[in-house]
């Protein structure tokens, strides 16, 4: 049972701090947040509690980008996604619920391995998606947005893909976000995954995602986003084979 009086404060600390960091990064790309923010939070909360915990933090940090990005949010192309989204994240969520703290640590472990060598394909492929085809993609998005967390990855490529551009990429993929994010907080509730104790804790690492939204919205333009990649490529491989240790230990 998790109990966040018992967590230190240095292990607070650096997770606030991963976690405004990692809202700044995730600003600028629009994604990064859910592939940096539970390397630091797994030591924290317990590997079996990060996605719960997660869907509470992104839904308030991805709330903080929606409004940073307000005005560049491409509100069509949102509702294509989550109406093909939503349905199937549930069903995601609900299946990440049946599993044991092994598998899950696995499946967060290879998922993180995966999405460096999946990011630059999906960089690499010259593709494009009318209405339909944005529905149909985003509706394997949302099985796993689901059950795993760092999926923005795929959002932002499918979304690319379907023509939007710039900063209403970041304000469009944060719209979607938060709406998942609320839903999967409610379904974790609902089947009892998530408690007051892990809510709480959730509200507290997205309050130290707010500000760094508004941070990201200032330097967005300033920042080589090579720069930015290469660095968090480095991280999420070191957290995935974190995760991958776990699980065998």
């Amino acid at each position: 049972m998790f109990s966040l009086a018992e967590v230190g404060a240095a292990q607070l600390a650096l997770v606030a701090a991963v976690a405004f960091g990692a809202a700044i990064l995730g600003g600028i790309a629009g994604y990064g947040v859910g592939l940096i923010l539970p390397i630091a939070l797994a030591p924290a909360v317990g590997v079996s509690n990060v996605i719960p915990v997660m869907a509470v933090s992104m839904a308030i940090n991805n709330g903080s980008r929606v409004i940073a990005f307000w005005r560049d949010i491409d509100r069509a192309k949102a509702r294509r996604v989550l109406l093909g989204a939503l349905p199937t994240c549930l069903l995601g969520a609900y299946g990440y619920t049946r599993l044991g703290t092994s598998a899950v640590a696995a499946a967060l472990g290879v998922f993180l391995l995966l999405s460096v060598p999946l990011r630059r394909a999906l960089s690499r492929a010259d593709y494009r998606l009318g209405a339909r085809g944005l529905v149909a993609a985003s509706a394997g998005f949302g099985v796993l947005d689901g059950g795993l967390t760092g999926t923005g990855v795929v959002l932002v490529s499918i979304l690319m893909a379907a023509g939007v551009q710039g900063a209403a990429i970041v304000g469009t993929d944060a719209m979607v976000s938060m709406v998942m994010g609320m839903a999967k907080t409610a379904l974790f509730g609902g089947v009892a995954r998530l408690d007051a104790e892990l809510a709480l804790a959730g509200v507290l690492v997205g309050a130290c995602t707010t500000p760094g939204a508004f941070v990201a919205r200032r330097l967005l333009a300033a920042i080589p986003l090579r720069v930015h990649t290469g660095i968090m490529d480095g991280v999420v491989l070191a957290g995935g084979a974190g995760f991958l240790w776990r699980a065998v230990a």
